[in-house]
């Protein structure tokens, strides 16, 4: 925001954890956000994701790639419709290497084998997500996280404990963060939204997030 005291500006907030803010300009958030309504349809499209307590998550998810469940991945969606999960693009694999080029430098991009998965995770008003480490991959590249539409506080944590210590950072529309090295398997929620927050001209009520991850399984 040009009405702001102090300007926004990219940030390492644990080791291996880098803040970007307006990562994404805005024809780049329009392209991304047409994207997302696409993947979001059937088959294979938007669900809500039920845990092994018989809970749900209140962040409905689309998956590209391989499909994630609690707490494993599958090729369908075995939890929802059974359609083969939707493929992971060329060019949403060439944006994860740009982001991590970007927050790490260009020799984490070059260790990394190529991204394949991508989780799409929609809050409304009154979602949240709760303290997680993102486990289930073979892969400890670096993970990749673009912000669409509403302002969220996203709780980044440690490796150790879902609790204290934490930071609480500020995404907005178009920002990236990306966790990697010694912090790729620290815990990090969403405790907040901001409903309303999203830019005017993007047109889109909630929340996405677009996570881009390294599997690590061999193709089959």
């Amino acid at each position: 925001m040009e009405t702001e005291l102090f300007p926004r500006s990219r940030t390492e907030i644990a080791p291996g954890a880098v803040h970007v803010p307006d990562w994404l300009d805005e024809d780049r958030q329009r392209q991304l956000l047409d994207a997302c309504r696409a993947w979001a349809r059937p088959p294979a499209g938007l669900r809500t994701v039920r845990t092994p307590q018989g809970g749900t998550m209140t962040a409905r998810q689309v998956c590209l790639g391989w499909h994630w469940y609690p707490y494993s991945y599958a090729r369908t969606v075995v939890d929802g419709d059974g359609a083969p999960v939707k493929p992971f693009p060329d060019w949403l694999g060439e944006l994860a290497r740009s982001a991590v080029t970007d927050a790490l430098g260009p020799k984490e991009a070059e260790a990394a084998a190529p991204y394949d998965i991508a989780l799409i995770n929609f809050y409304g008003g009154d979602a949240r997500m709760g303290m997680h480490r993102d486990s289930d991959e073979q892969s400890d590249a670096p993970v990749v996280s673009l912000s669409l539409g509403d302002t969220c506080v996203f709780r980044f944590g440690n490796t150790a404990t879902r609790a204290r210590p934490y930071t609480d950072v500020e995404l907005r529309s178009g920002d990236l963060f990306v966790f990697g090295g010694a912090s790729r398997r620290a815990y990090h929620g969403v405790p907040k939204v901001y409903p309303g927050s999203a830019p005017p001209g993007l047109g889109l009520t909630g929340r996405l997030n677009v996570t881009l991850r390294v599997s690590g399984f061999d193709a089959d």
